[in-house]
């Protein structure tokens, strides 16, 4: 009786343990890949483990992080935005425009994430209710962002801005701010999703819609909302974004949108939808910062890190579709 319920407990714990890696494997690997690199370039140039470094690695690439999270939402319930990138850029011009233009602080904060909810709920609209595929919304946004901010502003720089609308550059208990923000919203959306009950319809409808529909799910207005949702966070990138240095260039960062899908992807959500956590892509974010501090410590070209990001795309898809085959068997 003693050696069953022995092997009862040691079978619980091994489920307890597989369930665990199954779910946060991916980020498992991703941290232990963290770790590997601070302890390899760190051995080979200590300057790399810094505070200033290690700062600056957290701090500047925060926002990238942000956007992951509002990214990570949007894949996990089956779309995508490839037009994150223009709409950063817009936004992080709304704000220093406002911000130059006398208008209280706060305002300057809070319009681009109004208007990143508004832009974004009109593209879920879009997708939901018109049916049209999220990539060609999303392609054609990102055409109309781009094209109508050069058009308006013809790139021009944004100087002269206040010193408290500078939100990214101040600190609290030593730390600059973006990285709070990084910290406390990944861990909020991780709470929420998990257990709220719309955090669990978004899994939902990007895994089976059809059956999420079945069970009372209203898959159009969680479109919509997972959409306005990424708005937020769009918005609050715009405004770490525009407020890292002195000055703000009216134009679209480039590559931004690649480099925040990949991160959701690489951080393990699923490109089909349905499978995956913020953290992940949180994590992710902060690897590809410090693979590129890492490069130029040892003085090794930074154009590898797109191979490298492109390698590790490859890699992440293939994994889950194998994880995927195995499920279904």
């Amino acid at each position: 009786m003693t050696m069953i319920t022995a092997a009862a407990r040691s079978s619980a714990r091994s489920g307890r343990v597989g369930r665990f890696l199954g779910a946060y494997g991916q980020e498992l690997v991703i941290l232990g890949a963290l770790v590997a690199l601070f302890v390899v370039v760190g051995a080979v140039n200590p300057r790399f483990l810094s505070n200033t470094n290690l700062t600056s690695i957290f701090s500047s690439n925060a926002y990238i992080a942000v956007a992951a999270l509002g990214m990570s939402l949007v894949i996990i319930s089956g779309h995508i935005d490839v037009s994150i990138g223009s709409l950063i850029g817009v936004l992080a011009t709304l704000s220093g425009t406002l911000a130059v233009g006398g208008y209280p602080v706060w305002v300057a904060w809070t319009a681009p994430i109004l208007a990143g909810v508004v832009v974004n709920a009109f593209v879920g609209g879009l997708v939901a209710y018109a049916r049209i595929p999220s990539i060609v919304v999303t392609l054609g946004m990102l055409s109309i962002l781009k094209g109508g901010l050069i058009s308006v502003t013809d790139g021009a720089w944004i100087t002269n801005l206040p010193a408290d609308y500078l939100i990214a550059q101040k600190r609290l208990f030593g730390l600059p701010l973006p990285i709070w923000f990084m910290v406390v919203l990944t861990l909020l959306t991780a709470f929420w999703m998990r257990y709220s009950a719309f955090g669990r319809s978004i899994y939902a409808v990007g895994g089976n819609a059809e059956a999420a529909r079945a069970t009372g799910i209203r898959i159009e207005t969680t479109t919509v909302a997972v959409f306005a949702i990424h708005g937020v966070f769009a918005g609050i990138t715009a405004v770490l974004f525009a407020t890292q240095l002195q000055v703000i260039q009216s134009t679209v960062p480039p590559n931004l949108e690649l480099t925040v899908i990949t991160a959701a992807v690489i951080g393990g959500v699923s490109i089909l939808g349905g499978m995956g956590t913020v953290i992940g892509s949180t994590l992710a974010a902060l690897l590809f910062a410090t693979i590129g501090s890492a490069l130029i410590f040892l003085n090794v070209s930074a154009y590898w890190l797109r191979a490298v990001l492109g390698l590790l795309i490859l890699v992440t898809v293939l994994a889950d579709m194998v994880r995927r085959r195995r499920v279904a068997i």
